[in-house]
């Protein structure tokens, strides 16, 4: 375990990782837009040689642990031990039966149907709907029978959750959970330590807000339907999970507050389709100085739903051979909250080609939430002024100083209202990997915890014949969830200081950086790091300082408070 070994095995295996990567990509992209036997066949062979690849890839990195080693080889040999989200112990078939579960959990949730009304309804309908629906005893229909497509894989997720533990002791960790919290350059502890601070700082503004919106609930509801005290009933906060709240705006808005413009309603009286839409949210990355896409995005992205066949409507950003081959998959619906979603998903594009140039290992966010944070902060910018400038308000509409209370309290319904459902998330999976949460209570400390971070209630009775967590895409899936707490806090960060770059005097919460192309130099200069340095080098990169801090998410809301 000499030195000389260790950048011997790391420059094999970013060969060999390199390699693997497109075919692995190439796969899942065809099973995520033609879910059917044969292609969850492929996922599920492709997913377990790869697993059996990072395993043994990392096993092998583990003989370096105690080596002194030099600042480079070192990250290189740490991040091959903590490149894996659910490992396999390195037993003959486990990495099999791991993809094997794993691909039956995705499949159930992105071909999940429910009967609605007379008809099969499939969820990105019924996320409009629980948008846009207002009478409980319809709310409450859609969310059961959505949550009832959940309850079959709980077996499926003990038996992963088994799996992968084992294959986390294997590799030198304690359980996955410890394992995910170690991806953040300092101990895993103190990671979770982190988080409680930035929780701290944000959570008396939530507790507010949850005030607010739980008084006019019950004004709208009454007693019966939303107590006056105690939690919220989850399925009248306007989104499946309740995890954006913003779709309650015209409920929400405060007293004596001006009405503001609706970009749902700018977008479809301009007509535009969802080409259009993603052509508008890249000409925001070209406006700073980046080159546009390159053609392949064009013919090669899934940017509506196909008629014909199952697809993974989620959106998600894609890179496939960690150079020119960018795409987006998602299935928008010409209104607000997509209009802000493909300008996130432009952000990971965007950042995966800024590092195309890293060593293979390097080719990543500084941490995970990085990698979400950079579309968040682009779609931050989504200001009047933004869309003056791309014809879709004209300047006489732009809202007088008198609504910014409206604006800021639609952006509290999605920013705030999110923070603790993403808590939650985690510290759900977290428990569950370290034991404290076991398969006889996986229902029952979900909604503990749900109460606890998020003060909310499910509208009917829910037992342990039910799986709630995974009528959640990111855990039916194995995302972990801590990358968009931590993009949140960054998101604001990352808009704060690009304005104050652009030399912004306004209300911060009015700053757009559209067009300013030395906020873009900079920001690019930070993507082009990768995951080449510690995360608190690339984030002084850019903001000139070295520490996640909430305080420029109250700056923002500070009028609304």
């Amino acid at each position: 375990a000499t030195p000389e070994a260790a950048q011997a095995y790391v420059e094999a295996a970013e060969a060999e990782l390199a390699e693997r990567s497109e075919y692995e990509a190439r796969v899942a992209w065809i099973y995520n837009t033609y879910i059917n036997f044969d292609t969850e066949w492929l996922l599920q062979r492709s997913d377990a040689a790869a697993t059996e690849a990072r395993v043994r890839l990392a096993s092998g990195a583990g003989r370096f642990a105690d080596t002194e080693l030099p600042s480079d080889i070192r990250r290189k040999i740490d991040l091959l031990r903590l490149s894996l989200v659910l490992p396999a112990p390195q037993t003959e078939g486990a990495a099999a039966q791991l993809a094997e579960i794993t691909t039956r959990l995705a499949s159930r949730y992105s071909t999940g149907r429910i009967d609605y009304q007379g008809r099969q309804v499939a969820l990105d309908e019924l996320e409009t709907l629980m948008g846009t629906e207002r009478n409980p005893r319809n709310l409450q229909e859609i969310w059961t029978e959505w949550h009832e497509v959940a309850a079959p894989m709980r077996e499926d997720y003990t038996r992963m959750v088994e799996i992968a533990n084992q294959g986390a002791r294997d590799l030198g960790f304690e359980n996955v959970g410890q394992m995910w919290l170690s991806n953040y350059d300092m101990p895993a502890d103190q990671m979770e330590s982190e988080v409680e601070r930035l929780w701290g700082q944000l959570q008396p503004f939530y507790e507010q807000l949850h005030c607010h919106v739980r008084t006019r609930l019950n004004a709208t509801y009454g007693d019966a339907v939303q107590p006056a005290d105690g939690p919220i009933r989850a399925d009248l906060l306007g989104n499946m999970w309740a995890q954006d709240w913003s779709t309650l705006m015209p409920m929400m808005r405060p007293r004596g507050a001006r009405a503001t413009y609706d970009t749902t309603t700018l977008l479809t009286r301009a007509n535009y389709d969802a080409v259009r839409m993603t052509r508008t949210a890249e000409a925001f990355y070209t406006s700073l100085g980046l080159a546009p896409l390159p053609d392949t995005f064009w013919e090669r992205s899934m940017l509506t739903r196909p008629q014909d066949r199952d697809v993974v409507c989620h959106a998600s950003a894609w890179d496939l051979d960690s150079r020119e081959d960018l795409r987006v998959k998602q299935c928008i619906q010409i209104n607000a909250e997509h209009f802000q979603t493909i300008h996130h998903e432009l952000g990971h594009n965007y950042y995966q080609r800024a590092y195309m140039d890293q060593p293979y290992l390097y080719q990543n966010g500084a941490h995970d939430g990085f990698h979400e944070a950079i579309g968040d902060f682009i779609a931050l910018n989504i200001t009047p002024e933004y869309l003056v400038e791309i014809g879709l308000l004209r300047r006489s509409q732009i809202p007088p100083a008198s609504a910014d209370t409206s604006l800021l309290m639609e952006q509290a319904l999605n920013k705030i209202a999110f923070l603790p459902f993403a808590l939650t998330m985690d510290q759900w999976r977290w428990q569950v990997f370290d034991g404290r949460i076991t398969p006889d209570r996986y229902n029952a400390a979900w909604w503990e915890l749900r109460e606890r971070y998020q003060g909310i209630t499910p509208p009917t009775a829910r037992t342990e014949a039910h799986f709630d967590p995974g009528a959640k895409y990111h855990i039916a899936n194995n995302v972990p969830y801590l990358r968009y707490f931590l993009s949140y806090v960054l998101q604001f960060q990352f808009y704060e200081a690009a304005c104050q770059q652009a030399g912004w005097e306004g209300p911060l919460h009015r700053c757009t950086v559209y067009g300013n192309r030395e906020v873009g130099a900079r920001f690019n200069a930070m993507m082009e790091m990768g995951a080449s340095r510690p995360w608190p080098d690339a984030l002084e990169a850019f903001t000139g300082t070295r520490q996640m801090d909430g305080g420029a998410m109250a700056r923002y809301f500070q009028p609304l408070m």
